[in-house]
């Protein structure tokens, strides 16, 4: 109780001095020039691309020989509006890396979820469009290559969508 009534205390005396020093601040005209600036700068941070981490992993992951499956392997060069049925196929395709991984018990299995778990966190939220996936090719449509090829096209696709 008394430790609740303290970060009480403290957060109200914490509002109280960010809140007299906020509207001073925008008082002058230097300072509403700062706050304007401050707010309509682009973040050239945040233009980051959401598949950085899932790059990196691939990257972990290129070079394993514990890792030997036949994979459904889109090509770098299809149509722009097939990019996300394109890359939902390549995450399908880890999903059989990591059942390789877990029967072998592989040194890249970490790595290989941890692409699975950022992929589906980046399509979270994001269904894929019927329309535009009607145009594109189904996963199993297109040829299957090794783990070594499977892995380069990944890498090339997701470059592709970071331009």
């Amino acid at each position: 109780q008394k430790t609740h009534l303290k970060s009480i205390c403290l957060q109200y005396q914490l509002y109280l001095l960010l809140n007299s020093q906020v509207f001073c601040l925008l008082k002058n005209k230097t300072g509403l020039t700062i706050f304007f600036l401050c707010a309509y700068v682009p973040k050239t941070e945040a233009d980051h691309c959401k598949w950085t981490e899932v790059l990196k992993d691939l990257e972990q992951i290129k070079t394993s020989k514990d890792i030997d499956v036949s994979l459904y392997t889109a090509n770098t060069d299809e149509d722009k509006e097939c990019q996300e049925p394109i890359m939902r196929c390549f995450f399908l395709e880890m999903n059989v890396i990591l059942h390789e991984c877990h029967i072998k018990n592989c040194s890249k299995t970490q790595d290989v979820f941890n692409i699975l778990k950022n992929g589906n966190a980046s399509f979270e939220n994001n269904q894929s469009n019927s329309a535009t996936s009607k145009k594109c090719k189904e996963c199993e449509e297109y040829e299957e290559k090794n783990f070594t090829e499977f892995i380069q096209n990944f890498v090339k696709v997701i470059q592709k969508e970071c331009k």
